[in-house]
């Protein structure tokens, strides 16, 4: 691990994200505190190998370090921050892109060479991201794939081979099953959830998210409720809200953040954001001005 810190220390002497030259892969500093925001995580894997980081889900705190990464395999609206960074203890890690057709080859190609996979029992207890621990196969693959940083022409030719080694070692590490489940061709709550996040603008009504997973109101929201937390209504709400908040942080006025996430009255967003937060988005534009995407 100590190797992959410092890859990233060497390539980064700012606060934020940088590419690495590979496709859905970056690495990522933070030197100063930053407390717990909105924000949305799309799928992703995020790996911290120096200092650590905090996730909210609907009241419950994750907090990864170099022991357990991040996997958030459905989009999911959180609160996250690097409340402990500090010039002395700088925080360094990767994001890692999920992509859905790698995850989902991978699943079926693992179920098929082994027939019926054991899925984890605990799964069935975990809600929407999962921390899994550091093992030697995610280790390997991921500093495998950093060194690719070292040459343009490497990246280019074996990144994607790289990358697909380190989605074969998540799915074969403590939130496997977990991952498994989430992109599998069945889960129908997974691909609602996609669906929602991207159209966040469009009107979402209930009743079509059900009808698009194929079941019928009650049942969608129970199932639903099981693998995010919240109610379908409290997700899609959260899921405007974060990405306004999120937009506002980074520049946008509130008018524009609002209808950008599909809000026509600019009453019902401020009520709803106050409601949220304990501030009007006015108040936030002013605050607020953080590095969101280290956060």
């Amino acid at each position: 691990m100590q190797q992959i810190k410092n890859i990233i220390a060497s390539r980064i002497s700012e606060d934020g994200l940088i590419e690495t030259g590979v496709k859905g892969v970056q690495v990522f500093r933070a030197t100063q505190s930053i407390p717990c925001v909105p924000a949305v995580y799309e799928p992703c894997v995020v790996a911290i190998v120096s200092g650590s980081k905090e996730a909210i889900l609907d009241g419950e705190r994750f907090v990864y370090d170099n022991r357990h990464y991040l996997c958030c395999p459905m989009s999911m609206p959180v609160k996250a921050g690097t409340p402990t960074a500090s010039a002395e203890n700088p925080l360094y890690g990767v994001f890692v892109s999920l992509d859905a057709r790698i995850m989902s080859e991978l699943s079926i190609e693992m179920e098929n060479a082994v027939g019926s996979m054991v899925q984890d029992r605990s799964v069935s207890n975990v809600q929407g991201i999962k921390l899994a621990a550091w093992d030697a196969e995610f280790t390997d693959a991921l500093l495998r794939l950093l060194k690719l940083g070292q040459s343009e022409m490497d990246s280019a030719v074996l990144g994607a081979l790289r990358l697909r080694e380190l989605h074969y070692a998540i799915l074969k590490g403590e939130a496997g099953s977990f991952a498994r489940q989430a992109f599998g061709a069945g889960n129908a709550i997974a691909r609602s959830i996609a669906h929602v996040s991207g159209n966040l603008g469009a009107a979402i009504s209930i009743d079509e998210m059900a009808a698009r997973a194929g079941m019928s109101r009650a049942v969608f929201h129970r199932k639903f409720k099981q693998v995010t937390t919240m109610s379908p209504i409290q997700f899609v709400k959260t899921m405007r809200l974060n990405n306004a908040a999120m937009k506002i942080a980074a520049g946008m006025t509130v008018n524009e953040a609002a209808t950008d996430v599909g809000y026509i009255s600019p009453s019902q967003f401020s009520r709803e954001f106050k409601r949220l937060y304990g501030q009007s988005p006015r108040q936030w534009s002013e605050g607020h001005r953080v590095p969101m995407a280290v956060a």
